[in-house]
């Protein structure tokens, strides 16, 4: 059970990221009716360290208060990406995911978890920004660039700032359920999850530029996803040549208009499947993938789960 959670730190610590796990773990919400975690933050390097926003944070636990955790998380850290890490901690964490323990890391305290060696063989998850660097400096592992975090159960690994909430939501949800990940969610007044769902795999068909001249027929595909259109309807509606509508569509999306449309659908289908009891058959309908067994088909391409089994991990085993 995930009941004794702490946040280990280094000097240079990203004080959002570990407010990240704070706010996730360290807040008393029982007027809720939600689980009170035993939550510490431990420094690895002496009771007062150092933050890159210029302020310091200190503490009285020291990698001791690690042993009886079953949460270690790890923050990120201004040097993180370049810098040496105690043993001791490195040790630690090694015991810790041995006796099992999880651990979770954010942004760049993933090459913290990569220098213990919890990660060889293992995929991650990395910001975009460090995913290069943290493949030539620890080539045992394999970096997933386009997710927003990776469970290699025992060790949980996320992106960017922001994936961490997405990874601390994510072992809410499946040690505690979607109930009390939802609820947690609530009260930080962020999305229960992002995009990429349960298999968290990302095609995010987001403007490289302001979309100036196809933004009109953007919205219009978003309210008319159950249609079947082409190109060459799109370009008429833009009042473009279809060839010079293709072009300026995958210059100002990143995407030509069928991967746009079909990601719209498979993100409409996961709010479905997730808020709502319609049938297969119905959701296939109102996305626009016309039977079950289509959207069953680009389901799994996508976000690599069926919808069967998407609804059951976000609505429980009854909504199946």
């Amino acid at each position: 059970m995930l009941k004794n959670v702490a946040a280990v730190l280094l000097d240079g610590v990203h004080p959002f990221e570990l407010g990240v796990v704070c706010e996730v773990f360290g807040i008393d919400r029982s007027d809720d009716g939600l689980p009170v975690y035993d939550f510490a933050v431990v420094s690895a390097e002496g009771p007062v360290l150092s933050t890159h926003c210029g302020f310091t944070v200190s503490t009285p636990h020291g990698l001791e208060r690690l042993e009886e955790a079953d949460l270690i998380a790890v923050p990120a850290g201004e040097t993180y990406t370049r810098r040496e890490y105690p043993e001791e901690l490195l040790a630690a964490l090694r015991r810790a995911v041995d006796r099992g323990t999880r651990v979770l890391s954010v942004c760049s305290g993933v090459f913290v978890l990569a220098a213990a060696g919890l990660l060889d063989g293992r995929r991650c998850a990395a910001h975009w920004h460090n995913a290069e660097q943290l493949s030539r400096r620890y080539p045992r592992l394999t970096v997933e660039p386009d997710v927003l975090y990776v469970d290699e159960d025992p060790v949980i690994t996320s992106a960017g700032t922001a994936a961490g909430i997405d990874a601390c939501l994510h072992l809410v949800r499946k040690e505690q359920g979607p109930e009390v990940a939802n609820k947690i969610a609530r009260r930080m007044v962020v999305p229960p999850h992002r995009d990429g769902g349960q298999a968290q795999f990302i095609e995010r068909p987001l403007p490289k530029a302001p979309c100036d001249t196809v933004g009109e027929v953007l919205a219009w595909m978003e309210t008319h996803l159950d249609q079947e259109v082409t190109v060459e309807q799109l370009a008429a509606r833009a009042h473009m040549a279809p060839r010079t509508f293709a072009r300026r569509f995958q210059q100002e999306t990143g995407t030509t208009p069928y991967r746009w449309i079909l990601r719209q659908r498979v993100l409409l289908a996961q709010q479905l499947l997730e808020g709502t009891d319609e049938t297969m058959d119905a959701i296939a309908w109102r996305t626009g993938f016309g039977t079950a067994a289509a959207l069953r088909h680009q389901f799994v391409r996508a976000l690599g789960t069926t919808p069967n089994a998407y609804r059951r991990a976000f609505r429980g085993p009854q909504a199946a």
